[in-house]
């Protein structure tokens, strides 16, 4: 998210003693849970689909005027992948993705 963001929006990354405007943020929830499965023999699941879900908190502040710009407490971003194929970092990513975009279009309603 620290490389993507920046260069989404157009700006450099810098230091906070030099910056015009700060990006915070928290994760507030992570959950790797499965959305598709079918019923096995004895009792047992067989998984066929993960959906990794991140939940985070986001603020970007003017730091001159100490103001903030934008700020969302739930900004939610979803990735799915085929536990038998695939790990799950292939969602988280799709998921950071996604939440990048969402922070792009809620900064860029702003200005």
């Amino acid at each position: 998210m620290t490389e993507t963001l920046p260069r989404a929006l157009g700006v450099r990354p810098g230091g906070e003693q030099v910056a015009d405007a700060v990006v915070r943020g928290r994760i507030v929830r992570y959950e790797d849970g499965a959305q598709s499965y079918l019923p096995g023999q004895q009792g047992q699941v067989q998984v066929l689909q993960h959906q990794v879900t991140i939940v985070v908190s986001i603020e970007i502040v003017h730091v001159a005027r100490n103001e903030i710009l934008w700020e969302s407490q739930s900004v939610t971003g979803r990735g799915e992948y085929a536990p038998n194929t695939q790990t799950d970092e292939v969602a988280r990513t799709r998921a950071i993705e996604v939440l990048v975009q969402q922070i792009i279009d809620g900064a860029q309603s702003q200005w």
